[in-house]
This record gives C-alpha cells, sequence and structure tokens, in this order.
C-alpha cells in the first residue's frame, strides 16, 4: 500500500518558502540550508558527522533508489537536520538493500521533504550564500512562521558541534570483519590471498605496521578502513585528549579527522595540536586541516556555499596533477595568514582556495578534501600511503 503524503514546506532566512511533501519523520527542525552534487551515496551523506546541525539538499534528482543498508552508514547515527530531495523513491531496488529512506529517516527522526525544485534551491544558494532554514513536516508552522524560526536558528559561525559528536570515550579500531570494498571474483585460477564471507571474496587486510592515535572530531568509517588497510593499527580518542596524554603512548603518528561545525570555535583544540607539532608527523583531513592551520598560527573563512560533492577539481601544486575530488566543508583555510613555514600545496581549480599544506621543517602535512571517499572518487587515495611513507621516513 502506498504511503500516504502530507504537506511539507522548507522556509530559508531571505523569506524564501519551499512546498513539497513530507517524508522521514514527522517534526520541525531547523539548520543551515547546503547542497552537494553527488550523484550517489546519499547514505554515506547523512552519516557523515561533517553535516552536523545542516540541512543537505541533494542536487542529483532522483534518491533513495538503491535504497539503504548497514554497510553503507559512515557511523551510528543519521546527523544531518534534514534531507531534501527533488523525487524520492519509494520502492528501492539493489541486492544490497535492508529497507527504503524514508523509513531509516523515519527511525532515526529527521525529517525529510520531496516535490521542491532542487535546482531553484540550489541557484539561490549559490547566489546568496548558504542559510539558516527550517524544515517543517509535521504541520505545526505556516510559512511566515517558519521563516521566523530560520531567522532565530544560530548560526554556523561560532557553533562547536565537535563536541557533539566525538567519543566518549577512546577505543582502538577493531576491523573484525572490515575488509577492503574492492571485491574480487572467486576464480579458481587465480592464486592471491582472498578472504570469502557470506558467498563473497574479500582481499585480506595487511598486517599492521604503524600505531597512530586518531583524534575523533567526527571521525568517517571508511577514514578508519583506509588507514586500516595501509597498515596502521588505530587508536580513536575523544577531541579534548590532551597533547601529553597523546604522547604519553609513543604513537608513530597522529590523525586528526574531519569533523562539523567552525573550526575557529575550536581553540581547546588548536592549543593541544600546537604542542603536537615536531614531536611526531601529523595527518589531517578535512576540519583536521582547518584545525591544524589554526595550530599553526594562520586562521579560517567562511566559503559562500561551501564545497559538498564528488565532483571537485583540485590541483596538486608540486606535481601538477589534477584529482577529482569529494569534499564537504563550509570553512576553509585563509593562505595569507600562513606563515612562512607552511607550503600551500593544493588548490581548488573552481574557487582558487587552499585543498593542501605541509609544514617545511617538520613531517606535517593536510588535506581539506575527503581521500577516503565516501561517497566520491578515489583520485586521493594515495595520501593514507604518503602519510605511512612519512613515518618510515622519520624512524
Amino acid at each position: 500500500m502506498a504511503r500516504a503524503k502530507h504537506k511539507a514546506i522548507l522556509a530559508l532566512e531571505d523569506g524564501t518558502v519551499y512546498h513539497g511533501s513530507a517524508f522521514g519523520a514527522a517534526t520541525t527542525s531547523t539548520g543551515e540550508a547546503c547542497f552537494n552534487t553527488s550523484m550517489t551515496g546519499y547514505q554515506e551523506i547523512l552519516t557523515d558527522p561533517s553535516y552536523r546541525g545542516q540541512f543537505v539538499a541533494m542536487t542529483y534528482p532522483m534518491i533513495g533508489n538503491y535504497g539503504v543498508g548497514e554497510a553503507d552508514a559512515e557511523s551510528d547515527a543519521v546527523h544531518v537536520r534534514g534531507f531534501v530531495v527533488e523525487e524520492l523513491c519509494e520502492t528501492p531496488s539493489n541486492w544490497r538493500s535492508e529497507g527504503s529512506l524514508h523509513d531509516y529517516l523515519e527511525a532515526a527522526g529527521v525529517p525529510g521533504i520531496e516535490g521542491i525544485d532542487t535546482r531553484a534551491l540550489t541557484k539561490r544558494l549559490r547566489v546568496a550564500g548558504t542559510m539558516r532554514a527550517t524544515l517543517c513536516t509535521d504541520g505545526s508552522l505556516d510559512p511566515a512562521a517558519a521563516v521566523a524560526m530560520a531567522r532565530e536558528a544560530p548560526a554556523m559561525e561560532g557553533s562547536d558541534f565537535v563536541r557533539e559528536v566525538t567519543t566518549a570515550d577512546g577505543y582502538q579500531w577493531d576491523p573484525d570483519g572490515e575488509f577492503s570494498r574492492e571485491w574480487t571474483l572467486v576464480n579458481p585460477s587465480l592464486d592471491e590471498p582472498r578472504v570469502e564471507v557470506g558467498g563473497q571474496c574479500y582481499k585480506p587486510l595487511p598486517e599492521t605496521k604503524y600505531r597512530i592515535v586518531a583524534y575523533d572530531f567526527g571521525i568517517k568509517r571508511n577514514i578508519l578502513r583506509s588507514l586500516r588497510r595501509q597498515g596502521f593499527d588505530v587508536e580513536v580518542v575523544g577531541s579534548r585528549t590532551p597533547a601529553a596524554e597523546v604522547l604519553a603512548r609513543d604513537p608513530d603518528g597522529i590523525f586528526l579527522s574531519n569533523g562539523p561545525g567552525d573550526p575557529a570555535a575550536l581553540g581547546y583544540i588548536h592549543g593541544e595540536i600546537r604542542q603536537l607539532v615536531g614531536k611526531k608527523p601529523i595527518f589531517g583531513i578535512c576540519l583536521g586541516h582547518q584545525v591544524l592551520a589554526h595550530a599553526l598560527g594562520g586562521s579560517t573563512f567562511k566559503l559562500k556555499f561551501g564545497h559538498r560533492g564528488g565532483n571537485h577539481p583540485v590541483k596538486d601544486l608540486r606535481s601538477g596533477r589534477i584529482a577529482i575530488t569529494s569534499q564537504n566543508h563550509g570553512f576553509a583555510t585563509d593562505p595569507t595568514t600562513l606563515p612562512a613555514d607552511i607550503e600551500v600545496t593544493h588548490l581548488n581549480l573552481n574557487d582558487g582556495t587552499v585543498e593542501g599544506m605541509r609544514h617545511r621543517d617538520h613531517p606535517v602535512f593536510s588535506v581539506q578534501y575527503h581521500p577516503e571517499a565516501a561517497p566520491g572518487p578515489n583520485d586521493a587515495a594515495y595520501f593514507f600511503e604518503e602519510f605511512a611513507n612519512l613515518i618510515d621516513q622519520t624512524r
């Protein structure tokens, strides 16, 4: 039996109101409205802690066609405040599917709206910039009240959402049952290592060679998988872990994860990371890159509408090579504030913003985008190997 549809509204702080149909949870929520240009990977986006406090509008017209499944979740929760699509597929078809997108969001208590022109919404956000918004799927607000609520919602600038998503207790990443997503067909003529699980063959994980501590600012599972596949034994610690406590563990390296919110609001993190520079090799991704910039003496600024999607071109200034990258950030590093001992290594070819940097004297580097690519292309996966090589060079 077809699901009964109810009216929903998405109201922006500039007074624009979009009318559509509700799905997911029947509730009202506020957040920052942004858009993502990926064609697939909506579950990874929903469960990425970096989207805490935001409504995500997908520019691809149909979403939900392959359902949802536990294997595609990047964390234990849905972190977006709301989900915006043009057309919701209510009859997913995929052998891996374990349920529908509607049921998934309903169980998570997260509202969704379909049936609006996401192209028009995206154009408005590109011209005016990201805005605070209200998503009402329970009929409790009229358009005027929804606009007023959006205008009263907290701004993203100054927000510390890391405290909401970081681990409460440190843990050892245990890859039991976690194998490479590079599927290998069972072929008797191939003499290579493989592990069979549930009738499917996976490439086995390599032996661990490096012990690292990973700061969890909102870490994604595929980052942990990518580190493990490169031979890293990963201990994850909370965002408020003192530098002295990390150094007492004597790791081979330190990783700084992705995460949500305004990097400038994380002064309590900047100070601890500053104490780690020059002590151990450091690799940062996304928010980890921005936190590192602050720790090194630089600053960040809010982008007009951010970079979110799987098709962003980045140039490596050292080699001249171009990579198509997966990105999700609303802030960027200001290159004019970086000290002379920091080299900008990568630039975004769409707007010229900083996408990577390294320290000229210490084994420290970072990238703004996502080499673990979930969702997204795998052009930048080599950074995990670079981290391993950097550790080898400092041993």
